[in-house]
């Protein structure tokens, strides 16, 4: 450091005061910035680029081809006209007539969903599930009301449930609509888990929230709701926890909040790492951007009294896809009404059922989830002073997202996985099991209503939930194929594929394009900042009760709804003109011409909106990164742009779950040999084939002595000895035999872990060589004969471990006593 004397004094020659110098450096730094600002510059513009050309690209083509599908319609149609010549008089009237009983038909269907809504409504919006059910527990009663409830799904006739299977609790979304989504059919996820005889909880909500409810009020409640179904089915595996939507990151904050409680976690289409998305796609997610930030569901919510009103939301849904929402909906249900309204009026109970948000809670959603992309970043905070780390998750989560999801990509729904762990290694260490699974082109609603992922995704995640526990820690995509269909249902072949993080990123088209998103958060807080100290105070003092109740009724949602019912005098006529209509249908003929124009017109209107909101959304792109991807704008957002701080794994070698594991490297028994060998194995694979996954399974969870062990001991086990072969790989092999000291018990555990690859002609060379080094270090032969059958099913061996599976279930026994008793007298507290 220099002194203020050398600073000053000419005869030291290095730290003169030298202008000379000082500009130089200035111009370096100067220079230094140019190239950062250009290659900035350079960023925003190759996104520009790549963002109008692919919509330029993806416009040109959908629309050139409707375009020649259309100009070939109306040829067809030019040319069927003036063949019908003389009859098209009688054909219009014909048509007129037809069009006329059709649209009156039409008008009774929605004076019908008017009066569905209006009697929703006034019944405070119950559970749309067409199945019976009862409620277990209220959060208006618990320590911290809110308006969640939890609810048994009553098995219908012919349906027998297991109280000692695992049971099922699923999470609806609460964006805007009702619960129900997720029992809405019989093929749902309530139906496939009842089939499969496993008990069904339902967590739902009611239409308004109580006063003062907060988002961490809501987590409170579904922990009580986890642990009340627990002391319900204290012989049962903890239960599987299935969010939907936005259901999905509230059980993450669940299940990372309370990691002791859930079993396997299913979150489906959820929108945990928002930023995320490819360039030229994916347009709802610069919503935030050109829209407004966290100070627009402020004032909204200061209109409607402290309360977000979740038409608002529905109104935006609508606008994503306007030509089917806002057009085509009703053009097919006019041209389709002879077929019946029974589906259209189911789905519109749920549509047309507007729940409500506090402005606390809706501000956490915007500014901690879609706007800060705080989940992700480990920023999050439920409460203050209560950070939420999606790391603290214990239990496998399955990830379930679609490519043809428009509201929930792939990216959203997947990305937090890379942004939370260091690499896979990092996964296997803190003994997570992540899988993912990626349709190729369902739509978001489609993800958890439709038939055919009811069937097939929902059903294979349902039936191997035990192989996924009795996988080794690490990421998995979860595959899925056809084989056969018997007995009128399609059975299918599931199959777990290692992947890396890169198989993620992979999905993505990297972080640059991500970088703006910073700049919208930070100018976002300013805003609600803004906002808070200067206009808030003044919006309510003009708000009033009945004016925030008066908004609501006349939001578009409900107006339009609510005019349509039978409530309205000039809807009265309606119902006795459909019944007269129904007695004396006249049809038109099929092969009347203005039946082709009125299809051709629907089709040509169906484009027109589609460009428009193909033009809008490539607007809303250019406009979000022409606005927020400058030099300024990302200097000034630069403080929002840090990601989470990972760990390597010489640091994660730190953890004392790790110093615990190494330290037991020569403890244990017969079990955790088998298990170490088990998992050694796994990684000379890149996949894993059903086959051997249910042998594995099988043995871990249906042989003694693992089945003793419970899924928690065995779950524990597995991370111990996961850490051990991660860290001391040639350690844990030297030191097998002396968890195996006696001679039988080596036997057989290398006879087990030679059971689960199968024959040796199907083994790879790498398998291969690794049993021949665990017969080698234990003393056994050389390995010459295939194991095809279970060896722990034999008489000899079921005694041999007798013992040791006694031990276990006494262990299990007085672990499940200790666990269970403090979660009864916490739910007898809370109730």
């Amino acid at each position: 450091m220099t002194s203020i004397f050398d600073l000053f004094d000419p005869r030291q020659q290095s730290v003169p005061l030298r202008p000379d110098t000082d500009a130089v450096h200035a111009m370096r730094l100067q220079s230094e910035q140019f190239r950062n600002e250009v290659e900035a510059n350079s960023q925003t513009r190759d996104i520009l680029s790549r963002a109008a050309s692919r919509h330029s690209e993806r416009i040109l083509k959908e629309h050139s081809a409707q375009l020649r599908s259309l100009l070939e319609d109306g040829q067809k149609l030019v040319q069927q006209l003036q063949q019908s010549g003389g009859e098209l008089p009688q054909a219009w009237q014909e048509y007129l007539r037809d069009a006329t009983e059709r649209a009156i038909l039409t008008a009774d269907t929605l004076r019908k969903r008017g009066d569905i809504f209006l009697e929703h409504e006034a019944a405070n919006c119950p559970p749309v599930l067409i199945y019976d059910y009862e409620i277990i527990m209220d959060g208006k009663d618990l320590p911290f009301p809110c308006n969640y409830i939890l609810l048994r799904i009553v098995p219908p006739e012919g349906v027998t449930v297991d109280d000692t299977r695992r049971p099922y609790i699923i999470i609806d979304p609460r964006a805007g609509h009702g619960p129900g989504i997720g029992g809405f059919k019989p093929d749902s996820q309530v139906g496939v888990a009842l089939r499969e005889g496993h008990p069904v909880y339902f967590v739902a909500f009611r239409s308004r929230p109580e006063p003062g409810q907060y988002l961490s009020y809501v987590t409170r409640a579904e922990a009580a709701f986890v642990r009340e179904v627990m002391r319900r089915h204290p012989k049962a595996s903890k239960p599987v926890v299935t969010g939907n939507c936005q259901g999905g990151w509230a059980t993450l904050l669940l299940a990372a909040t309370n990691p002791d409680l859930t079993g396997p976690i299913v979150i489906n289409g959820a929108p945990v790492a928002p930023w995320a998305g490819k360039v030229g796609e994916n347009p709802m997610r610069y919503n935030g951007g050109v829209l407004g930030g966290t100070w627009i569901p402020m004032f909204v919510s200061d209109l409607g009294g402290g309360i977000f009103d979740g038409a608002h939301l529905v109104g935006n849904f609508e606008l994503l896809n306007p030509s089917r929402t806002l057009f085509r909906k009703y053009t097919d249900l006019f041209r389709d009404i002879d077929k019946g309204d029974k589906v259209f009026l189911e789905f519109e109970k749920w549509w047309g059922g507007f729940f409500l948000l506090t402005e606390p809670e809706i501000r956490w959603v915007v500014e901690q989830l879609f706007v800060g992309n705080r989940l992700a970043k480990n920023e999050a905070r439920i409460e203050p002073g209560r950070p939420v780390d999606l790391k603290a998750i214990r239990a496998p989560i399955i990830a379930f997202a679609s490519h043809g999801d428009n509201i929930t990509p792939p990216q959203q729904a997947l990305n937090w996985i890379a942004e939370t762990y260091a690499d896979v290694q990092e996964i296997r260490i803190r003994g997570q099991r992540i899988v993912y699974m990626v349709h190729e082109q369902v739509g978001h609603l489609g993800i958890f209503v439709s038939s055919q992922i009811a069937r097939k995704e929902h059903a294979e995640v349902t039936s191997t939930l035990q192989t996924i526990e009795a996988l080794a820690p690490g990421l998995y995509e979860m595959r899925i194929e056809d084989v056969e269909e018997k007995n009128g249902r399609k059975h299918f072949t599931v199959g777990f594929v290692e992947r890396t993080l890169d198989d993620i990123r992979a999905l993505d088209d990297g972080y640059a394009d991500e970088r703006p998103f910073a700049a919208v958060a930070r100018f976002s807080e300013v805003q609600a900042q803004l906002y808070d100290a200067l206009a808030r105070p003044f919006v309510k003092a003009m708000v009033t009760d009945s004016s925030a109740e008066m908004s609501r009724a006349l939001h578009p949602q409900r107006l339009t709804r609510a005019l349509a019912s039978s409530r309205n005098p000039v809807m009265g006529q309606v119902a006795s003109l459909a019944e007269g209509v129904r007695t004396a249908r006249n049809k038109a003929a099929a092969s009347n011409p203005f039946l082709a124009w009125e299809q051709l017109w629907v089709n040509a209107t169906t484009q027109a909106i589609d460009f428009w909101r193909d033009s809008r959304d490539m607007a809303y792109e250019l406009s979000f990164f022409s606005l927020w991807g400058t030099p300024w704008t990302r200097a000034f957002g630069r403080t929002h742009e840090a990601r989470r701080t990972l760990k390597n794994n010489d640091e994660l070698r730190s953890l004392p779950e790790v110093a615990a594991a190494l330290f037991n490297i020569e403890r244990g028994g017969f079990v955790e040999a088998v298990i170490r060998m088990l998992i050694l194995l796994a990684e000379n694979r890149g996949g894993v084939r059903r086959d051997r996954l249910e042998r594995s399974s099988k043995v871990l969870t249906q042989d003694e002595p693992f089945k003793s062990l419970g899924a928690e001991r065995r779950a524990m086990i597995i991370h111990e000895q996961t850490l051990i072969v991660t860290y001391e790989r040639e350690r844990a092999i030297e030191t097998l035999p002396s968890l195996l000291p006696d001679a039988a018990e080596r036997a057989l555990a290398v006879e087990i872990v030679r059971y689960i690859p199968g024959a040796i002609s199907e083994m790879s060379d790498n398998t291969v060589a690794l049993l021949q080094r665990f017969q080698q270090v234990l003393g056994l032969p050389t390995v010459t004969e295939d194991v095809l059958s279970d060896p722990l099913e034999t008489p000899a061996a079921v005694e041999a471990v007798a013992d040791t599976a006694q031990a276990n279930a006494e262990t299990a026994k007085a672990a499940t006593a200790a666990r269970r008793q403090p979660a009864k007298t916490a739910n007898h507290k809370e109730a």
